[in-house]
């Protein structure tokens, strides 16, 4: 147990029952317990293994490399379709934590055995992702903004283009191009 951690698991209100059994679940592997991210990070010789989060409606074990894991169970999860590696494991119990205790080992072991052979998930290049019509117009006819855009790290890149992807209509997609081009010609990504 890492103290600096402790306080995650003191102010939770909701969940409080489901992350003790968490933690002792993660403990038991033999994993190092650390704070990253603001959540409980379980950890295998400095690589990250396992994450714990909650939210309303369910807490969660979330695998760094889950996409990797053989999921003989069928219960891992992808949190929305461009989540790439991470994937998830959701209680809304405790109780069904208890009756999962072996199977989730299995998985944590499963996940720390990718660590060890050194396998990384392949990612999505940033050219697989798809250029809205509305964004390429802007590209083509504004040699600045594609110039600052190309200067870009490919992952705020790709931040903008799924996020003005994501509207089905296109005066909505053109009006998040509008405000966010400033940002681009700035060289700051989306969340910057």
């Amino acid at each position: 147990m890492n103290s600096k951690v402790d306080f995650y698991f003191a102010k939770a209100k909701q969940w409080q029952k489901e992350l003790e059994q968490m933690r002792r679940i993660a403990l038991d592997c033999m994993l190092t317990e650390e704070l990253k991210w603001g959540c409980p990070c379980y950890t295998f010789q400095e690589n990250n293994i396992v994450l714990i989060h909650v939210f309303k409606e369910y807490c969660a074990f979330l695998f760094f490399k889950g996409a990797l894991l053989n999921d003989a169970e069928n219960i891992l999860i992808q949190q929305t379709e461009h989540v790439q590696a991470a994937r998830q494991i959701r209680f809304t119990s405790a109780h069904e934590i208890v009756e999962m205790i072996p199977i989730v080992k299995a998985y944590i072991y499963e996940a720390i055995e990718v660590e060890k052979a050194g396998l990384k998930v392949e990612l999505k290049k940033t050219a697989d992702f798809a250029i809205p019509e509305e964004f390429q117009q802007k590209l083509d006819t504004i040699p600045s903004l594609k110039a600052a855009f190309g200067a870009l790290t490919p992952g705020r890149q790709r931040a903008y283009l799924l996020h003005f992807s994501t509207p089905k209509q296109s005066k909505t997609r053109e009006s998040r191009i509008e405000k966010h081009m400033p940002q681009i010609l700035n060289g700051k990504g989306l969340n910057d």
